[in-house]
């Protein structure tokens, strides 16, 4: 059976401490993770199923903490592009690749939105640590060698990620899976969104905002390799599997390209706000 959610939450629910799917109502709660920020009662319509087969009912239930809308045990891989924004391109002074860079963070990087805070390992605690907003998109279904004009039938939903990167282990190496590999480094959420809600996810304005400033303020249509292309490039030869999480890129403004360098420090508050689906909020916890 087809999902008929369009935006979907994980969370706890008061009524019972367990952790349920639900359905917000976007028009009450259009940006729920500012809404349970600033301590707002949030209600979801549960959803029974998984995330790939929900069915909305009508039970009702208090929002007592927003989780990452998916769950690790959920997410095989998270699968990454580097350098795929046009604007960011020309900010870091790189000619536009022509073929997709590409990286992975392993499931164990998967985090969630406020009150979960980005854990710094101590090997990232030195001046470095740095942000990147991103779309992500999860797939809904498994497929390989997929076709780019069938690439769009894959994705299960939209959400706000942040590409959380140790700068200095990055610039160490050429691969790059373990400066963003770290416990926790892939905050996404608050909501899944439906692509029959967003249905132009190349037209979406993408900021991330740090202690109350923007940072980077971008839009999806500066992306080098649209998500079809990205699909269908990552499938070729290999199986991608439901539940894979695919970061699509950052625009201009990291923290490694600031005069002066923003860095990630313990106790800041660093947000991923984009257009139809909300904001993503997390506090930086030095370990």
């Amino acid at each position: 059976m087809a999902p008929n959610w369009t935006h979907l939450i994980r969370f706890i629910a008061q009524e019972d401490g367990q952790v349920h799917l639900g359905q917000v109502d976007a028009k009450q709660f259009p940006d729920v993770g500012l809404a349970m920020l600033n301590g707002e009662e949030v209600t979801a319509k549960l959803i029974k199923g998984s995330v790939f087969d929900g069915v909305v009912t009508e039970k009702l239930l208090h929002v007592a903490q927003i989780l990452s809308p998916i769950g690790m045990d959920e997410v095989p891989i998270i699968r990454c592009m580097g350098l795929n924004y046009r604007d960011h391109a020309r900010e870091a002074n790189m000619p536009i690749p022509d073929v997709p860079v590409l990286f992975i963070k392993p499931r164990t990087a998967l985090n969630g939105p406020f009150p979960a805070k980005i854990n710094v390992p101590q090997i990232a605690q030195d001046g470095t640590s740095d942000y990147e907003a991103e779309l992500s998109v999860v797939l809904s279904k498994t497929g390989r060698d997929i076709p780019e004009e069938e690439a769009m039938d894959y994705v299960l939903g939209y959400t706000a990620s942040n590409d959380v990167s140790a700068r200095a282990q990055q610039f160490k190496n050429s691969q790059w899976s373990f400066s963003k590999g770290f416990d926790g480094s892939c905050p996404i959420g608050p909501v899944l969104v439906s692509p029959s809600v967003i249905t132009d996810p190349h037209q979406l304005q993408i900021r991330a905002i740090y202690n109350g400033q923007t940072v980077q303020d971008s839009n999806t249509r500066e992306m080098i390799f649209d998500i079809p292309k990205t699909i269908s490039f990552l499938s070729q030869g290999t199986t991608l599997e439901k539940g894979t999480i695919i970061m699509t890129g950052t625009g201009p403004g990291i923290g490694a390209m600031r005069n002066p360098k923003v860095v990630l420090k313990d106790g800041d508050d660093i947000r991923v706000e984009i257009d139809q689906i909300g904001t993503l909020v997390n506090t930086i916890y030095y370990e």
